[in-house]
């Protein structure tokens, strides 16, 4: 490593880690509570500081500015996309573009309907509910939402047997928007009832490398702009992700010393921390792998797969799979995964001519 300005002796690959246990390079779905709050800080605050996402931006643009004019509530909007790319970001961003409140919620928290009439009583007009991961409500919790959607009604029924008794509460109309990395989940009867559908994809390296700049600048670092796309090059075209490369990276260089982050520095780093210049990290490669090495290339089912990297399902599926799909490290087929050509060449192998066949 060239020495920059300023005393400082280079740390060796185990000192850049420091403890692996608590400072391993995280998936966007395993964030500590740090970096929740260092995230929202970093978030932008108007539709007009948020980068990339063009197309799904223009048209929220319109749906706000339309709903304003009229002096109505957004219809209700869901988003889908991989996670950390912004979904929650849009939602708060949205709340403040309409000058109204955010109650924030996830699916899995709302265990019993009981959960959610507290939270539907106490929005006022035209305020914004958030639901993260809203694949995950409940069967119960999930039909209890309808009539809250479709007619700012709910129903709640007092009594058993033959003295109970349906009572409709009127609520004030509002604006759901929920958020999902897996669409497919949704039902029906819930998906029909959102008016507004956006899909959030990767970023292009450019928007990346605009992000951490940005980021950089919030957080006092001295970086160049081959560094900026050094690191975004290696973000898996996640914002989150990217934001939490370039706080490891002024991790190392704040105890090394170094005053301003250039592209060989923030290489390095990235090197030391595992993560290679395709943006896969141990855990990519360890998939990848599996893959050729246990189960011949594929096909192999997720459970099987999973397992055997003592893994959980969703894990793969929500926040390893969709970055090795889009990158085409990895192919879906009816009969499970099976590496590609590109996999074999990441790994530095050669692939069987039985193995070619599956490409």
């Amino acid at each position: 490593m060239r020495k920059e300005t300023g005393d400082y002796s280079p740390l060796s690959k185990r000192q850049v880690l420091l403890d692996n246990r608590s400072n391993s390079f995280l998936k966007p779905s395993e964030e500590t509570e740090e970096d929740i709050i260092l995230n929202i800080s970093l978030r932008p605050k108007k539709l007009s500081e948020f980068i990339g996402q063009k197309e799904a931006v223009d048209n929220l643009k319109v749906c706000l500015t339309a709903a304003k004019q009229r002096k109505e509530p957004l219809e209700h909007i869901l988003l889908s996309g991989p996670a950390g790319l912004g979904k929650t970001s849009l939602s708060h961003i949205i709340a403040h573009e309409m000058g109204t409140k955010i109650t924030a919620t996830s699916g899995p928290a709302i265990t019993k309907a009981g959960d959610l009439i507290g939270i539907l009583t106490n929005l006022g007009k035209g305020d914004i509910l958030f639901i993260d991961e809203i694949h995950r409500l409940s069967k119960v919790v999930e039909e209890f939402l309808y009539p809250a959607m479709e007619s700012f009604q709910i129903d709640f029924i007092i009594d058993k047997g033959p003295y109970a008794k349906t009572i409709k509460f009127n609520l004030k109309p509002f604006t759901l928007v929920g958020a999902t990395t897996r669409s497919g989940l949704l039902s029906a009867p819930l998906r029909s009832r959102f008016g507004i559908f956006y899909h959030l994809d990767f970023y292009r390296i450019e928007d990346l490398s605009v992000i951490i700049r940005h980021s950089a600048k919030l957080l006092s670092i001295d970086i160049d702009e081959e560094a900026s796309r050094e690191i975004a090059a290696r973000a898996r075209g996640t914002p989150r992700i990217a934001n939490r490369l370039l706080r490891r990276v002024r991790d190392y260089t704040q105890v090394s010393k170094i005053k301003s982050i250039n592209r060989e520095i923030a290489g390095q780093i990235l090197d030391n921390l595992g993560i290679d210049k395709a943006g896969l990290d141990e855990i990519d490669r360890k998939v990848l792998k599996s893959i050729v090495d246990s189960f011949a290339g594929g096909p192999v089912g997720v459970n099987s797969l999973a397992a055997s990297l003592n893994e959980e399902v969703d894990t793969i599926v929500d926040t390893i799979e969709p970055y090795l799909l889009k990158a085409g490290y990895l192919k879906r087929t009816s009969r499970g995964r099976i590496a590609t050509a590109l996999a074999y060449e990441h790994l530095g192998l050669k692939p069987k001519e039985k193995q070619k066949e599956l490409f």
